[in-house]
């Protein structure tokens, strides 16, 4: 890229995949384009929409949003397109089902350079059924090296976070073998190599509470986090001390998920599960989808 290219080039790519959301992702939209910093571009994926997302978007003609299509093949694919095709310095997340307050590119920018940040995150306000409702103090947004706690749990929105070309050229991309919990997987292949930032102010509105939502039509969001830590051991990236964290995480998540596999009768999955964890434990070479086998896939 020349310098005259790299000079007309916006600050901040914003990146919205959806599928099926042409209501909320007008909201969504224009919270972006509301936006008191105004040197971005927006990129939209429409990941295979049958409704009528694109009528939908036709309404907007603000020149800094791009369009793109592709079938339908979930977040984190439509994500990694979109990130491919921005040219931004640094990157915004938005879900398709998700708002911003207009000042939350520019406070969350001025913030990242002003701390040195190659990653960050503003507070939230959670919405469900549309009404507004209490955080528990379990999923409460800490700052800094936090790799232990994110093992536990996923604290990174993606709506809240913002990083820069070095994180993702580090960290990225995104998992497209995985339909849900696709987050945790980046941010716990993230938390031992970049502190996260966190800007106090509640600058995201976080809705929920809808049948269309993933947390509701994926059976088991612990069968891919002990995926994503599979990986992680396989990968050999782990200091001593992150090793033992990981690997204790994973025989704490496997321990619940074998139970609830026993309980309903999943006997040849619970098996299956427990043989993968039980060599990559021993330090043998293993194929981490395995653990995945026989799940079923949903797209959105």
């Amino acid at each position: 890229m020349s310098n005259e290219e790299l000079k007309e080039s916006p600050e901040v790519s914003i990146i919205i995949p959806t599928y099926n959301r042409s209501e909320m992702l007008c909201s969504a939209l224009g919270s972006a384009l509301a936006q008191t910093y105004t040197d971005f571009e927006c990129i939209i994926v429409n990941d295979g929409s049958t409704d009528d997302t694109d009528l939908e978007l036709v309404k907007f003609s603000d020149e800094r949003i791009k369009i793109l299509h592709q079938e339908n093949k979930g977040v984190s694919s439509a994500r990694n397109l979109a990130i491919r095709e921005s040219c931004g310095k640094y990157i915004a997340l938005l879900d398709s089902d998700d708002e911003w307050l207009p000042e939350k590119l520019e406070l969350q920018l001025s913030f990242m350079k002003s701390e040195s940040l190659d990653i960050c995150q503003t507070n939230e306000t959670w919405v469900r059924n549309g009404k507004q409702v209490k955080q528990s103090k379990k999923y409460r947004k800490p700052s800094g090296m936090f790799f232990e706690q994110s093992l536990e749990t996923c604290l990174i929105s993606p709506s809240c976070a913002m990083f820069n070309r070095k994180f993702w050229d580090s960290v990225g991309p995104f998992d497209e073998n995985m339909p849900a919990c696709e987050d945790y997987d980046l941010w716990i292949r993230s938390g031992f190599k970049f502190p996260v930032g966190l800007l106090e102010d509640r600058l995201t509105i976080k809705h929920g509470g809808r049948p269309d939502q993933l947390t509701n039509r994926v059976a088991s969001f612990d069968l891919y986090r002990i995926y994503s830590i599979i990986k992680l051991l396989h990968s050999k990236e782990l200091g001593p001390d992150e090793l033992e964290l990981a690997k204790s995480e994973l025989q704490r998540k496997v321990g619940y998920f074998l139970g609830g596999c026993i309980k309903r009768g999943k006997v040849e999955q619970a098996a299956r599960v427990e043989s993968v964890v039980k060599n990559v434990l021993s330090g043998q070479c293993v194929t981490p989808a395995d653990v995945l086998l026989g799940q079923k896939i949903f797209r959105g």
